[in-house]
C-alpha cells in the first residue's frame, strides 16, 4: 500500500502528470458506448471516485461528532492491498485525531458497506493531506508577523492582494524534530513544514517555519 510504505519517513516529493488518450467512436458504436452501463471494477482495480467518497463516509460515521467539532479529520482514502485484495473491494480510510495525536485506519468492505477492521496508533505520521496543507497556510496567515510578510510578498509577486490561503501554491511535508530548537512538541504533535509558491513561480523562504496542526501554533526553528 503506497502511503503505508512511507508513513515514518518522506524523503522527497514529486508530481507526476498522466496524459489521457481519447478513443473516438463512430456510428452505432458511439451510441452503444454511451448507453452502456459502467463496468464493475475488479478487486485489483483502482478505487473509483464514488468508492472513495463512499468509503470515507462509512469510515467517518462513527466519528461524526468529532469530525464536526474539528477534532478528527479524514486525511485520505486508498485501496486496501491486504491479503483479501484479490477477492474483495476494500478501502483504507486514514483519519487523524488531533486531540490525542492518534492515527486511525479503518478498512471498509465496499461490498458489505461496513468497517471490517480498525487500527489506532501513535507516533505514526502519514504525509499531510491537501486539506491539512491549506489549514497550515491559514494558520500561517493568521500569525501577525508571518501573515503580514506572506501577504506583502504575494502582493508584490501578483500585483494584487491575497484573497485567501487557497490562492497560494502549497506543498507540505511532515516535520520530525531533530537537533532544531523551538519545536519539541512536534515529537508527538502533527507538525508540517510548509512550502509556499507565489505567482511567477517564486518561493517564499519558509525553511525555519513549522506549523503545529495539533496545537494550532507556529514555531520558528533555531539553528
Amino acid at each position: 500500500m503506497g502511503r503505508r510504505r512511507i508513513m515514518m519517513t518522506l524523503a522527497g516529493a514529486g508530481v507526476a502528470a498522466v496524459a489521457g488518450t481519447a478513443l473516438l467512436l463512430s456510428g452505432g458504436q458511439g451510441s452503444q458506448a454511451a448507453g452502456a452501463a459502467p463496468a464493475v471494477p475488479a478487486a485489483g482495480d483502482p478505487l473509483t471516485g464514488q468508492e472513495v467518497t463512499r468509503a470515507g463516509d462509512i469510515a467517518s460515521a462513527v466519528s461524526r461528532a468529532h469530525l464536526a467539532a474539528g477534532r478528527v479529520k479524514l486525511l485520505y482514502v486508498e485501496r486496501d492491498d491486504g491479503k483479501d485484495a484479490e477477492e474483495r473491494r476494500r478501502a483504507d480510510a486514514y483519519l487523524y485525531d488531533y486531540a490525542t495525536d492518534r492515527l486511525i485506519v479503518r478498512t471498509v468492505d465496499l461490498g458489505q458497506g461496513r468497517v471490517v477492521a480498525e487500527s489506532v496508533t501513535q507516533g505514526v505520521q502519514p504525509p499531510p493531506s491537501g486539506a491539512e496543507e491549506l489549514r497550515a497556510a491559514e494558520l500561517l496567515l493568521a500569525d501577525p508577523e508571518y501573515g503580514r510578510g506572506v501577504r506583502e510578498s504575494y502582493a508584490r509577486a501578483a500585483g494584487r492582494p491575497l484573497r485567501s490561503a487557497s490562492d497560494l501554491g502549497l506543498r507540505g511535508l511532515i516535520f520530525t524534530p531533530g537537533q532544531e530548537g523551538g519545536a519539541r512538541r512536534c515529537e508527538t504533535h502533527r507538525c508540517v513544514r510548509l512550502f509556499v509558491r507565489l505567482p511567477g513561480n517564486t518561493w517564499l523562504d519558509t525553511s525555519r517555519i513549522v506549523v503545529d496542526l495539533s496545537a494550532k501554533q507556529i514555531y520558528t526553528l533555531e539553528w
